[in-house]
Protein backbone atom coordinates (compact mmCIF):
# COMPACT_ATOMS: atom_id res chain seq x y z
CA UNK A 1 0.00 0.00 0.00
CA UNK A 2 2.43 2.60 1.27
CA UNK A 3 6.07 2.20 0.52
CA UNK A 4 8.63 1.48 4.27
CA UNK A 5 10.16 4.77 3.46
CA UNK A 6 6.66 6.09 3.92
CA UNK A 7 6.35 3.83 6.97
CA UNK A 8 8.91 5.10 8.59
CA UNK A 9 8.44 8.50 8.35
CA UNK A 10 5.07 7.97 9.98
CA UNK A 11 6.17 6.11 12.87
CA UNK A 12 8.67 9.14 12.77
CA UNK A 13 6.49 11.27 13.08
CA UNK A 14 3.84 9.57 15.28
CA UNK A 15 6.77 8.95 18.26
CA UNK A 16 7.14 13.22 17.53
CA UNK A 17 3.90 13.72 18.11
CA UNK A 18 3.93 11.57 21.33
CA UNK A 19 6.55 13.33 23.00
CA UNK A 20 7.16 15.98 25.00
CA UNK A 21 10.23 17.94 23.84
CA UNK A 22 13.02 17.13 21.52
CA UNK A 23 13.87 14.24 20.44
CA UNK A 24 17.13 13.35 18.56
CA UNK A 25 17.54 10.87 15.66
CA UNK A 26 19.14 8.29 17.43
CA UNK A 27 16.25 8.10 20.40
CA UNK A 28 13.48 8.22 17.40
CA UNK A 29 15.39 5.50 15.25
CA UNK A 30 15.71 3.12 18.73
CA UNK A 31 12.00 3.46 19.54
CA UNK A 32 10.83 3.27 15.85
CA UNK A 33 13.15 0.61 14.83
CA UNK A 34 14.17 2.14 11.78
CA UNK A 35 17.63 2.20 10.94
CA UNK A 36 19.93 5.57 12.05
CA UNK A 37 21.33 6.18 8.32
CA UNK A 38 17.72 5.73 6.65
CA UNK A 39 15.71 7.95 9.47
CA UNK A 40 18.55 10.58 8.69
CA UNK A 41 17.37 10.92 5.28
CA UNK A 42 14.09 10.45 5.77
CA UNK A 43 14.16 13.68 9.19
CA UNK A 44 15.61 15.85 6.29
CA UNK A 45 12.64 15.51 3.74
CA UNK A 46 10.04 15.75 6.32
CA UNK A 47 12.24 19.06 7.67
CA UNK A 48 12.28 20.05 4.24
CA UNK A 49 8.42 19.78 3.58
CA UNK A 50 8.18 21.66 6.92
CA UNK A 51 6.63 18.68 8.96
CA UNK A 52 9.56 18.85 11.54
CA UNK A 53 11.99 21.59 12.87
CA UNK A 54 15.59 20.70 13.80
CA UNK A 55 17.57 22.36 16.26
CA UNK A 56 21.67 21.45 16.57
CA UNK A 57 23.67 20.86 19.79
CA UNK A 58 22.61 20.49 23.48
CA UNK A 59 19.09 20.17 24.20
CA UNK A 60 18.26 20.23 20.24
CA UNK A 61 16.56 16.86 17.93
CA UNK A 62 13.15 17.06 16.34
CA UNK A 63 10.08 18.57 17.02
CA UNK A 64 6.87 18.88 14.87
CA UNK A 65 6.58 22.10 13.09
CA UNK A 66 2.69 21.75 13.52
CA UNK A 67 0.13 20.71 15.65
CA UNK A 68 -0.62 17.32 14.94
CA UNK A 69 -4.14 17.81 14.61
CA UNK A 70 -2.54 20.09 11.08
CA UNK A 71 -0.52 17.51 9.62
CA UNK A 72 -2.58 14.81 7.45
CA UNK A 73 -1.08 11.30 7.02
CA UNK A 74 -1.16 12.74 3.35
CA UNK A 75 1.27 15.65 4.15
CA UNK A 76 3.96 12.87 6.02
CA UNK A 77 3.35 10.12 2.65
CA UNK A 78 4.16 12.99 0.38
CA UNK A 79 6.67 14.55 1.86
CA UNK A 80 8.82 11.18 1.61
CA UNK A 81 7.59 8.88 -1.13
CA UNK A 82 4.07 10.29 -2.89
CA UNK A 83 1.52 8.05 -3.82
CA UNK A 84 1.88 7.34 -7.37
CA UNK A 85 -1.18 7.85 -10.25
CA UNK A 86 -1.67 5.73 -13.10
CA UNK A 87 -1.98 8.39 -15.89
CA UNK A 88 -1.52 6.21 -18.87
CA UNK A 89 -1.07 2.48 -19.42
CA UNK A 90 2.08 1.26 -17.14
CA UNK A 91 2.51 -1.55 -19.58
CA UNK A 92 3.29 0.70 -22.41
CA UNK A 93 0.94 -0.64 -24.73
CA UNK A 94 0.12 2.15 -27.51
CA UNK A 95 -3.49 0.84 -28.67
CA UNK A 96 -4.60 2.44 -24.78
CA UNK A 97 -3.24 5.37 -25.15
CA UNK A 98 -4.68 7.98 -21.79
CA UNK A 99 -7.51 5.59 -21.87
CA UNK A 100 -6.45 3.09 -19.03
CA UNK A 101 -7.45 -0.84 -19.32
CA UNK A 102 -10.06 -2.00 -16.44
CA UNK A 103 -7.49 -3.16 -14.44
CA UNK A 104 -5.76 0.15 -14.43
CA UNK A 105 -8.50 1.98 -14.14
CA UNK A 106 -9.62 0.43 -11.14
CA UNK A 107 -6.14 0.64 -9.26
CA UNK A 108 -5.99 4.17 -10.78
CA UNK A 109 -9.40 4.86 -8.46
CA UNK A 110 -7.90 2.79 -5.71
CA UNK A 111 -4.99 4.98 -5.26
CA UNK A 112 -6.77 8.43 -5.38
CA UNK A 113 -9.53 6.98 -2.75
CA UNK A 114 -6.29 5.91 -0.50
CA UNK A 115 -4.95 9.28 -1.00
CA UNK A 116 -8.71 10.87 -0.04
CA UNK A 117 -8.16 8.87 3.25
CA UNK A 118 -5.22 9.78 4.56
CA UNK A 119 -5.84 13.85 3.71
CA UNK A 120 -8.80 13.66 6.05
CA UNK A 121 -6.87 11.36 8.64
CA UNK A 122 -5.12 13.45 11.03
CA UNK A 123 -1.71 12.53 13.34
CA UNK A 124 -3.61 13.64 16.20
CA UNK A 125 -6.26 10.79 15.44
CA UNK A 126 -3.69 8.14 15.06
CA UNK A 127 -2.41 9.11 18.27
CA UNK A 128 -5.98 9.55 20.38
CA UNK A 129 -6.79 5.98 18.86
CA UNK A 130 -3.22 4.07 20.03
CA UNK A 131 -4.05 5.47 23.34
CA UNK A 132 -7.10 3.12 23.28
CA UNK A 133 -6.86 0.54 26.21
CA UNK A 134 -7.77 -2.04 23.27
CA UNK A 135 -4.58 -1.61 21.03
CA UNK A 136 -1.26 -2.00 22.05
CA UNK A 137 0.78 -0.49 19.71
CA UNK A 138 4.50 -1.62 19.53
CA UNK A 139 7.13 0.05 19.78
CA UNK A 140 5.61 3.63 20.29
CA UNK A 141 3.38 3.18 22.81
CA UNK A 142 5.22 2.79 27.04
CA UNK A 143 2.26 -0.34 27.69
CA UNK A 144 3.69 -2.17 24.58
CA UNK A 145 4.09 -5.59 25.09
CA UNK A 146 5.02 -8.65 22.66
CA UNK A 147 1.42 -8.26 21.03
CA UNK A 148 -0.46 -5.29 18.63
CA UNK A 149 -4.14 -5.61 18.00
CA UNK A 150 -5.35 -6.18 14.25
CA UNK A 151 -7.41 -2.89 14.89
CA UNK A 152 -4.63 -0.62 15.82
CA UNK A 153 -3.92 2.42 13.38
CA UNK A 154 -0.09 2.08 14.25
Amino acid sequence: MISQTAEYALRAMVFLAMKEGAATGQEIAAVTLVPGGYLSKIMQQLAKAKLVHSQRGIGGGFTLARQAEEISILDIVNAVDPIKHIRSCPLDIKSHGVNLCPLHARLSTASRQVEEAFAKSTLAELINESRSPDCVSVPLTPRATDTACGDCPL
